[in-house]
Formats: structure tokens, C-alpha cells, sequence
């Protein structure tokens, strides 16, 4: 557990539309007390600043302001969206390039300023990414996580809960690996309020069917795709689960997440970050779940790994 003095700020490094939804969730949550966003275009920092700052009177008061990498120093948290956007038809993977170089000027730069932060990478391609910066960070890579399949597992709880007529929050199922296409779902282990999907029957009277469940993870591992197709990006549901990140970070909550994080040897795989089932506390990843997981989910789990290193090599 650390020990360091907790200053409730939070630093946000790039003011696009995935890091401002995160700030405007973090501000209506009333999570930190202190908000600092950085942007290689000051003015774009200045400008959600102020917007941000004129609705203060309709929540907790709390400091927000453009900075740079100086003012990170203190925070509890940094979170990183900075980084180019997907294009229309492109891959996360396609991305790769971009951004990496973008990222190993960027991370030193954060690294020196803030000595004890937990840092969160949110921008794409976020398992490659958060490798690169947990690479950079040495003996300190254990502060570095990704965003990881957050939001896919949101998309596929989503899902099934639409499928069977429930909660989505009574929907306990993973979809962990890559953030991208070889992702894989955790079928061994999904449930709905205890219950196996094979043996749950819904309020809609949906019971158990093979071909919608695929169907549903086609629909998880495409849902990116067909919102850039219409809306050219996605932001307000990984900006709610930044918050959720945050959340688990600031108020020590030792939160069940799929998150990326550096493996060690987890179901065979070193070297590469990538997500599964870990508890997040003020600490970041604090541990990575020992899951029972069937013998075909691991391989798939394993080939998820393996692709990613194969791009982390073309960049390495």
C-alpha cells in the first residue's frame, strides 16, 4: 500500500473529445479537488478550462485549469488521451505507428515531472501503448495501466442484458486480451446474478442461445467500428470509464476491472500489457486474478498476446 500524502488532483494530457468527456464526468462525480488539462494546443486547454470552470456553480467546487507537464507533479492520477484519432475504416492497430512516437517523447516528460502518480493510458492502440510507456517507466511500470477492454466489457454486459431484458449491472461476463480484434470473451466464467448463461432464463423468457451469444460478441468486438462509421469517434462510454478507473484510483476501492497491464507471466504471457480481470486500487493494478479460465479461452489469450508483440516488435 502506498504511502504517499493523497492531494486529490487529477491531470488529464490531451483535451480531445475522449479526454474532455472524461473531465466533465470526473467534475460532475466530484472526485478530485484539483483538475489540470494539458494539450499541445494551450488554447484548446485554456478554452475546456474555462467551459468547464462556468459550470462550477452547479457542482462541488473544485480548481480547473491549463497546464503543462510541471503541474502534474503533485497528482494522484494522470490520464493520457493524447494522441492521433482513428480514422474512419482504420484499425486500432493501424494507429500504431503515430502514436508511439508521439508517446516516447511524450512519457519521459511525464515521468519527470510526477514521481508517484498512477498513470492511465486511454489512447489507441492502448495495450501496445501502455507497453511502451511501462517500458519507459522502468522499476516504476507497475504505476502505468491501460484503459484496456473496459469499455468492451461495458459493450458486452450492454449487450447481454439487452439480449435476456436485464440490468446490465447484474451481468458478470469479461471480455479481456487485446482492446481490438483478437479480443476474446471469457464465456467459461459469464453469468447473470450467479447464474451460468447456460442455465439463466430472462425476464423476456430469453434463454440460452449459441448463435445470439455470437452474434452479441461480433456485435462487441464491431461496436467502435460502426459508431466511427457514424459519428467519426467514441468518447462519452470510455469516458465514463476512465471515471470508473479514476474512481476505483482516488477512493482506494479495490475494483474488479478489466484493465491493461504489464503481464509477468500470467497464463504464459510476459513482457506485454494487455487485459484481464485486476483489482485497481490507489495503487493502479494491484493484482491480476488468478481465473479459472477453460483451456481454449487461454490459447486465444495467448494468440491475443502474441499479435500485439509481433506489432510491438515492428516499432521496438
Amino acid at each position: 500500500m502506498s504511502l504517499r500524502k493523497r492531494t486529490g488532483k487529477v491531470g488529464v494530457v490531451g483535451t480531445g473529445m475522449v479526454g474532455t468527456s472524461f473531465a466533465y464526468a470526473l467534475m460532475q462525480r466530484s472526485l478530485a479537488s484539483e483538475l489540470v488539462l494539458i494539450d499541445i494546443d494551450r488554447a484548446r486547454a485554456e478554452g475546456e478550462a474555462m467551459d468547464l470552470n462556468h459550470g462550477l456553480p452547479f457542482v462541488r467546487p473544485m480548481r480547473i485549469y491549463a497546464g503543462d507537464y510541471a503541474d502534474l507533479a503533485d497528482a494522484d492520477l494522470i490520464v493520457i488521451a493524447a494522441g492521433a484519432n482513428q480514422r474512419p475504416g482504420e484499425t486500432r492497430l493501424d494507429l500504431l505507428g503515430r502514436n508511439a512516437a508521439i508517446f516516447r517523447d511524450m512519457i519521459p516528460a511525464i515521468l519527470a515531472a510526477n514521481h508517484d502518480g498512477i498513470i492511465v493510458v486511454a489512447t489507441n492502440p492502448v495495450d501496445i501503448l501502455t507497453t511502451i510507456a511501462a517500458q519507459i517507466a522502468g522499476s516504476d511500470a507497475n504505476r502505468v495501466i491501460g484503459s484496456g477492454t473496459i469499455l468492451d466489457t461495458a459493450r458486452f454486459r450492454y449487450l447481454l442484458g439487452q439480449h435476456y431484458g436485464v440490468d446490465p449491472r447484474s451481468v458478470h461476463a469479461y471480455i479481456v486480451g487485446e482492446h481490438g480484434d483478437s479480443e476474446l470473451a471469457l464465456w467459461s466464467l459469464a453469468n447473470i446474478a450467479g447464474v451460468r448463461l447456460v442455465d439463466f432464463v430472462g425476464a423476456n423468457g430469453q434463454g440460452y442461445d449459441q448463435a445470439a451469444l455470437d452474434a452479441i460478441l461480433e456485435q462487441t468486438r464491431n461496436a467502435a467500428y460502426e459508431i466511427i462509421k457514424r459519428k467519426r469517434a467514441t468518447y462519452y462510454a470510455i469516458g465514463l470509464g476512465l471515471l470508473a478507473i479514476a474512481e476505483a484510483v482516488l477512493r482506494d476501492q479495490h475494483t474488479v476491472m478489466t484493465v491493461s497491464s504489464l503481464m509477468t507471466g500470467q497464463y504464459g504471457v510476459t513482457d506485454i500489457a494487455i487485459s484481464l480481470p485486476t483489482i485497481v486500487g490507489r495503487d493502479g493494478a494491484e493484482e491480476v486474478l488468478n481465473l479459472p479460465l477453460s483451456d481454449h479461452e487461454v490459447a486465444l489469450f495467448q494468440r491475443s498476446a502474441n499479435l500485439l508483440k509481433e506489432y510491438l516488435a515492428q516499432v521496438s
